[in-house]
């Protein structure tokens, strides 16, 4: 997406814990804990992926986009599906965008990447300035 923007990527993150979880430091039961709203979601709003599972290598993990911002008022806070976010990108001035990777089948997730959406700072988009008395 053109306005994509402020991208945060949290795969360091994700390896380290996985590493916890290989070692035997961290249990499977505290990584496979999506709560069943996240499972839902991941069900009608989620895209697949090409990554399998990486705690129970059964299946393709899903990614669900969350959106945030108070330009979107009731809307935020819910799960939206790819073409909607391109959508979105194009009617409202700034939101954030949350990815979050859930395998459905074991209950992993993990937070994958976050970034800004939106019109605000497009230059097609800015309104003509006012001249002052003095210009």
């Amino acid at each position: 997406m053109q306005t994509q923007r402020q991208v945060v990527d949290y795969a360091l993150q994700r390896k380290s814990l996985l590493a916890e979880v290989y070692a035997g430091r961290v249990g499977t039961m505290e990584v496979c804990d999506a709560n069943p709203y996240l499972l839902r979601a991941a069900k009608f709003h989620g895209a697949p992926s090409d990554v399998t599972c990486p705690v129970c290598r059964k299946e393709p993990v899903t990614r669900v986009s969350w959106v945030y911002g108070d330009a979107l008022k009731h809307a935020s806070g819910s799960a939206r599906a790819p073409e909607e976010l391109a959508r979105m990108a194009n009617l409202f001035e700034e939101f954030t965008v949350y990815v979050v990777e859930v395998c459905r089948t074991c209950g992993w997730n993990h937070l994958v990447q976050s970034y800004v959406l939106g019109t605000r700072g497009l230059e097609d988009d800015r309104k003509p300035r006012r001249r002052t008395a003095a210009e």
